[in-house]
């Protein structure tokens, strides 16, 4: 029979839980995203600039964490803030 080493065991299940927390930050961050893009799609002017403070907050939060790179959630920001600024610009 095998030896099972009990640190092997501990780092499967550390594992498990960071991917479940990871997976659960990046699904919050899809989805602010995602309702970002539809109100500036709409070009609702009021619901995008609180959609875009929420993923402001959740791209920033993400990346504290290390679920996301930095620079991976300042270029996210950076494109939806152009497209709505796009749309600031468009409508005045």
């Amino acid at each position: 029979m095998p030896v099972v080493h009990t640190s092997t065991i501990k780092r499967a299940r550390q594992a498990e839980q960071r991917r479940l927390r990871n997976k659960a930050v990046l699904s919050r961050v899809k989805g602010v995203v995602k309702k970002t893009r539809s109100a500036i799609q709409e070009k609702d002017s009021n619901a995008t600039k609180i959609q875009l403070q929420a993923a402001q907050v959740a791209l920033h939060k993400a990346a504290s964490k290390g679920v996301i790179h930095r620079n991976t959630a300042s270029r996210r920001l950076s494109r939806l803030a152009r497209a709505a600024n796009a749309l600031a610009s468009s409508s005045s």
